[in-house]
């Protein structure tokens, strides 16, 4: 199935420069409230699922957690593992494709790295696979983005310039889908990508959760782990536990 959109686009240095101001503070600042909130023992073994270049990994790591993330993208994994050390390590895995049981304490899913596939189906048989790789009684949190509030401020069509590079992005919604068009040329060469993230809600993850085996509970709206509001919150953050089977 390497026709899905995200193999090219997160193998893409493209994808990096576009997103290049993702903020270290701003993750460094979410990863130390998690672990205030969460404090997990000194011994506990850590997953950072869909960890892209591994920045969350690398701040949980520093925490003198055992940390391992795994991304589907082989760049992504080539460049974290310059980050290695003897509790940090690095795979090229599809998290659809987990062959962790019972190994984790804490699993994270962070920064919108949930919602690309085609099916509600498809995220269920993920989400359980979540639930494999941890430890019974293991928390499981997922970071969204808050897609009330994404829609409400739905820009169809705008171009960034990074780098000299004109990106021009369109916006739309689709079969509840978020898609967005990204078509630039860069070296006299003609690139398009697509990106299509589940527009899915608090009900939504509340069903798809109880029907792969975790328990709901919290829940916050930004990264200081405030109240999530359906209108106002950036985010739509999920602290699940696994349920007893």
């Amino acid at each position: 199935m390497t026709n899905e959109w995200f193999y090219d686009w997160f193998n893409s240095p493209y994808y990096h420069l576009l997103y290049n101001k993702r903020d270290n503070a701003e993750a460094e600042y979410f990863v130390n409230n998690l672990c205030e909130h969460l404090k997990p023992q000194s011994q506990a073994k850590l997953f950072d699922i869909a960890c892209g270049r591994g920045r969350f990994s690398v701040y949980l790591n520093k925490h003198g957690y055992d940390v391992t993330g795994i991304d589907l993208s082989v760049e992504n994994i080539r460049y974290a593992r310059q980050f290695e050390n003897d509790t940090l390590h690095f795979f090229a895995h599809d998290m659809r494709q987990l062959s962790y049981c019972n190994y984790f304490d804490m699993a994270f899913n962070l920064f919108t790295s949930f919602g690309y596939f085609k099916t509600d189906e498809e995220h269920i048989r993920t989400l359980i696979n979540f639930n494999r790789a941890l430890k019974p009684g293991g928390l499981l949190v997922i970071d969204y983005f808050n897609t009330g509030k994404v829609l409400d401020c739905l820009v169809p069509e705008e171009i960034k310039t990074i780098k000299g590079v004109d990106f021009h992005i369109q916006k739309a919604v689709s079969n509840n889908k978020i898609v967005k068009a990204i078509v630039f040329e860069d070296k006299n060469k003609s690139y398009t990508f697509k990106e299509m993230v589940s527009a899915f809600t608090l009900n939504d993850f509340k069903r798809f959760f109880a029907q792969s085996g975790f328990e709901i509970i919290a829940n916050f709206g930004n990264y200081s782990l405030e109240k999530f509001d359906s209108n106002y919150s950036d985010r739509l953050i999920f602290i699940c536990k696994k349920a007893n089977a």
